[in-house]
């Protein structure tokens, strides 16, 4: 565009940058107006094009020549300083040999600039307006054309952001972070990096608390069946037994989304379970922390959600209750009241210290495979790994009847018809019900004859550390070899077992 006054192109891009930048406080904007006479302002970006960042020649902008030009005195010496409130802030140098301008020079940032003017009266007109923004600190000047216009696009990107996000973000602000995450991929292009985090990192979907656990434990559920006549995955009571504890877990926060579970949500829950004992405490939040990771793979929670962190999700360090286990009469007693279908249960229960799920898995061939153990194989055991049992002298007695005809499981039927005989059998002997007191009975009067936790723990199938704190020190090794030393009487006759498919349909 030229002014039809002085034939000077007037260069849009910086005068549009002035108007933002003044709008930003940069400094003070000129008066654009609506035509050529309303030109005006003090911006020397208004006034000059600047075709490189250093002296150069140019043309001068028409801002000024809309005034009434100064002539140029007879008296003027050049360098002609110019000053402002006494600090010299530009320089007006004259026409000299292979110039046929006057150049304004200054410095904004540390470094030099110049302009070309036509006439003096442009450029002294041009200089003080310049040292006037100079002296309020504006720094435009610093922009030549082309960072001028990039910049004046930046603004407007930056401007059609916060329009659509409502967030702010400084010019400043979105180079520095361009430019780390640049330097970071080394040389790789930014949009396809995020475009490749897009395509890793999950979206947490909103799923209400109570929906989560019903598919939580619907997805569960087949692993507590078993399969091709293997151990199901999960045992069916833990299972039962995890429902009604996440239920609850479920019940307590209705109309609430898993990703809005806090650490204050999961200390509230425990905190409602004061009345139970610390063990059953610790039950419920392996079950929460079992869903907890599940919501993460399904996209429930967001991998980084440290609810695990909570105060109320900590194990609590449960004293150690007191050990009750049968004595040596009370096994004799036992034994003696059995009928033959459970006789065989109780011996190896009190005298190779199964677990009643492990005894109610085991089949006879298990008893015989290996001479004088007794083998618990993967599948059967409840740590999944196999162990041989040894069969003392008093439990080959005991089972030795057994050895021509029995064939099949030990206990046909399920663990509920086992415990109601085996209640049926403690009252029948006289003798009070003690849980899981065969095999702490084992445990105890092995470790006491022996004095060897690692040889109990083989045995028992579980840690040395188990042994030594819940077993040390509760019988007598006199007492532990009456234990070993319960056997059949000899004036017993020989022992004609029934089926055990008669028993177990009693």
């Amino acid at each position: 565009m030229r002014n039809g006054k002085s034939g000077l192109e007037i260069p849009r891009p910086e005068a549009q940058l002035v108007a933002e930048c003044a709008r930003g406080g940069m400094a003070d904007a000129p008066d654009l107006g609506s035509g050529p006479e309303r030109v005006g302002g003090s911006s020397p970006l208004a006034r000059t094009i600047f075709t490189q960042e250093n002296e150069v020649s140019g043309v001068t902008d028409t801002g000024l020549t809309q005034k009434a030009a100064e002539i140029e005195g007879t008296n003027v010496k050049y360098p002609k300083r110019i000053k402002y409130r006494g600090k010299v802030l530009a320089t007006i140098y004259g026409k000299c040999k292979g110039r046929d301008s006057y150049r304004v020079a200054w410095q904004v940032a540390g470094q030099r600039h110049m302009a070309s003017f036509s006439s003096y009266s442009l450029a002294k007109r041009h200089a003080d307006g310049l040292v006037k923004d100079l002296a309020k600190g504006s720094q435009v000047t610093a922009l030549n054309p082309a960072q001028a216009r990039d910049a004046l696009a930046a603004l407007e990107r930056l401007t059609d952001y916060y329009r659509a996000t409502g967030r702010r973000v400084s010019l400043l602000a979105g180079i520095s972070e361009f430019v780390e995450a640049s330097a970071k991929l080394n040389g790789r292009n930014l949009g396809e990096a995020v475009e490749g985090y897009l395509r890793n990192v999950a979206t947490v979907k909103r799923k209400d608390i109570g929906e989560a656990v019903t598919e939580f434990l619907q997805a569960d559920a087949p692993r507590t069946k078993a399969s091709n006549g293997q151990r199901a995955q999960l045992a069916a009571d833990y299972a039962n037994h995890r429902k009604l504890q996440l239920r609850r877990f479920a019940a307590t926060f209705p109309n609430t989304a898993v990703c809005d579970l806090s650490k204050e949500h999961l200390d509230k829950f425990i905190g409602s379970l004061e009345d139970f004992a610390p063990k059953t405490r610790n039950h419920y939040r392996a079950a929460v922390g079992q869903f907890l990771r599940w919501a993460v793979r399904k996209d429930y929670l967001p991998v980084t959600h440290r609810l695990g962190e909570a105060d109320g999700l900590r194990p609590e360090h449960a004293n150690t209750g007191e050990v009750s286990f049968y004595t040596p009469r009370e096994l004799a007693a036992l034994l003696a009241s059995a009928d033959d279908t459970l006789r065989p249960l109780i011996a190896v229960g009190g005298l190779a210290g199964l677990r009643t799920a492990e005894l109610l898995r085991l089949d006879w061939a298990d008893v015989w495979r290996v001479p004088e153990h007794i083998e618990i194989t993967a599948g059967k055991s409840k740590t999944r790994q196999r162990r041989l049992v040894e069969i003392c002298p008093a439990l080959q007695a005991w089972l030795e009847p057994y050895r021509v005809r029995e064939r099949g499981k030990f206990w046909p039927g399920e663990e509920r018809t086992f415990l109601e005989h085996y209640g049926e059998l403690c009252e029948t002997a006289e003798i009070a019900r003690k849980t899981n007191g065969l095999r702490h009975a084992f445990c105890t009067y092995h470790f006491a004859l022996h004095q060897n936790e690692n040889a109990t723990a083989a045995q028992a199938g579980n840690s040395p550390a188990m042994i030594h704190a819940h077993y040390k020190g509760l019988a007598t090794k006199a007492q532990a070899e009456k234990w070993f030393n319960v056997t059949p009487a000899r004036t017993a006759k020989n022992i004609i077992p029934l089926t055990a498919e008669k028993k177990a349909n009693r």
